[in-house]
């Protein structure tokens, strides 16, 4: 008997523990409800959820008997970041390579110094030494080559991923482990040859790269799978984010983020989001696949919606314009760009989302791809007579035109763009689309002034992962030499903030469980050392992530 109370005296006393109330306080707490900055002096966390948001004194009152006392110290809490657009399963794969990217620890400078971090920090995987996240544009010495390549590795296959995710360069040894040769012709894509030399460069481009990705990584087992993505959660969770998405996903990359949620292998949210033809695949499977709708009520893991792109990257002349390139080497004249698919098929998927309710997210940069999802979406709403707000999404939008974006507003779309590629990119636009059109690139201020919903998106690993250095890029518009471009599409602080909080969520339909800080909201919360709204505009980028919280429990911890 005395076991049995024993027991139960341990099993109220775990119960309580639990359900304890955490008071956070002393400090800008900012809960970005509305369009103007809120601060509060408390919060009170309880259950994994807010329960109170006000002043201090009542927010005691509230907690209950014994709470966690949290003293801010001053530092700033506002809600987690939201992921809009990325690729949480390739960050994951990029970890079994040699990160060079610039928001790597140690980011190479020059040609030398990027093959020094891969002969000391390289190991070959599946025969071959990967590296990811390399941008030419921050090497002093120039863009490496295969001669490079070569000299330091005469017989090692080695793979260079473009930070584009779209593009690498490989050595002679991988180009024969490949089996490419001059003879190979390109699919959806190029294996460019120097016409100098009539040799190729060692560079792919588009499906070739792919291919060249797909093949030099292989297929490994779950667990490698789950190790790799625990790596891509701490990366998320360092960077203040508790919600990640992984778009193109495939059928296995669902099955593997589903299976790591609900093994508690991850515990920050994970959205799928899988391009039209596997939307086919899910929905032949089952008719009634459930689009939209967490495993675990409000969190979890789910899938989407239907991913359809019309074009490709702009910084490799891949993204359709309607008016050409001003730089044309190495294709044709009045080179334009391509649609990736013929406007019948993207009309096709834009009314089958709007006919079965499943949200549609559009993948264009140029502004005639634009062009092709306002088509396809005009079309899908007179067919099918829906007029309620779906939360479309055209994720990039880069180049998109002021009467496309009063088009956006007249038909309930969002768009959500990639503002660190002006930083990345922006002295490459100025030459290759001009002044103008590079000036006016992710037009932010017009989709404010539009009455649009401000997205921004990092892409990562298409970008690095900081929330704060694309915020730090929409208020300042500085490019990698320092060039001020387009001063004029400047937004402020409080409204790039607003598209990793309250936009981010409303975009994923959950803006009543995620995005500001409030009753009832999931108390995943970010602790900066710094009010981004408070210091200079430049410093925006330095702000350090002190802690994540995920549903009032604390999964990041900054090291002293």
């Amino acid at each position: 008997m005395k076991k049995i109370f024993l027991v139960i005296l341990t099993f109220i006393s775990t119960a309580v523990v639990a359900q304890q109330s955490s008071v956070y306080f002393n400090g800008d707490i900012l809960t970005m409800k509305g369009d103007t900055p809120q601060y509060v002096e408390a919060v009170v966390v309880r259950g994994g959820e807010i329960t109170y948001v006000g002043n201090k004194a009542k927010a005691m009152t509230v907690a209950g008997k014994s709470p966690k006392l949290v003293d801010l110290n001053g530092r700033t809490m506002l809600p987690a970041f939201i992921d809009s657009w990325g690729h949480f399963t390739l960050i994951a794969q990029n970890t079994l390579g040699v990160n060079l990217a610039y928001f790597s620890d140690n980011p190479p400078n020059t040609k030398g110094q990027l093959i020094q971090r891969l002969k000391t920090e390289g190991k070959p995987f599946n025969g071959w030494l990967i590296g990811t996240g390399y941008a030419d544009p921050l090497l002093n010495d120039g863009p490496l080559t295969i001669a490079d390549l070569d000299r330091a590795f005469p017989s090692q296959p080695v793979l260079i991923a473009n930070i584009s995710t779209l593009t690498g360069i490989t050595n002679s040894a991988g180009l024969k482990k490949l089996g490419i040769t001059k003879a190979t012709k390109a699919v959806s894509g190029f294996i460019p040859i120097n016409p100098k030399t009539g040799e190729l460069t060692g560079e792919l481009i588009g499906m070739p790269y792919l291919s060249a990705i797909a093949q030099a990584v292989g297929k490994y087992s779950q667990d490698l799978t789950f190790q790799t993505y625990q790596k891509a959660e701490r990366i998320y969770l360092e960077n203040g984010f508790t919600t990640a998405q992984s778009y193109q996903a495939e059928v296995s990359d669902i099955q593997a983020m589903q299976a790591a949620v609900e093994k508690g292998i991850v515990s920050i949210d994970l959205i799928a989001l899988p391009t039209y033809d596997v939307v086919d695949q899910l929905l032949k499977t089952n008719p009634q696949y459930s689009f939209g709708t967490y495993t675990k009520g409000k969190q979890g893991f789910k899938v989407a919606g239907m991913m359809v792109p019309t074009d490709g990257a702009p910084q490799l002349r891949l993204a359709y314009m309607t008016k050409p390139y001003l730089v044309t080497t190495g294709f044709d004249k009045d080179w334009r760009g391509f649609p990736y698919s013929p406007q019948s098929l993207i009309d096709h998927y834009a009314k089958l989302a709007y006919e079965k309710n499943i949200q549609y997210f559009a993948y264009s940069n140029g502004d005639a791809g634009i062009d092709m999802t306002l088509a396809a979406l005009d079309k899908a709403i007179k067919a099918t007579g829906v007029t309620e707000n779906r939360r479309t999404v055209v994720s990039h939008a880069m180049f998109a035109r002021q009467d496309q974006l009063k088009q956006f507003k007249e038909k309930q779309v969002l768009p959500i763009m990639l503002i660190n590629h002006l930083w990345l990119y922006g002295d490459v636009y100025q030459q290759i689309v001009g002044p103008e059109r590079a000036a006016n690139h992710n037009p932010l201020k017009w989709v404010q002034t539009a009455g649009l919903r401000v997205g921004i998106h990092n892409d990562t690993p298409s970008s690095g992962p900081s929330a704060l250095f694309s915020i730090w890029t929409a208020v300042n518009r500085k490019t990698v030499k320092g060039t001020l471009l387009g001063p004029d599409q400047r937004i402020t602080p409080y409204q790039a903030l607003q598209g990793f909080t309250t936009n981010a969520a409303y975009q994923y339909k959950e803006e009543s469980n995620k995005g500001m800080i409030a009753q009832g909201m999931l108390a995943d919360l970010v602790i900066l050392n710094r009010n981004p709204l408070k210091v200079k505009p430049e410093e925006i980028k330095d702000i350090q992530v002190l802690e994540t919280i995920k549903q009032g429990k604390s999964l990041f911890i900054k090291p002293i």
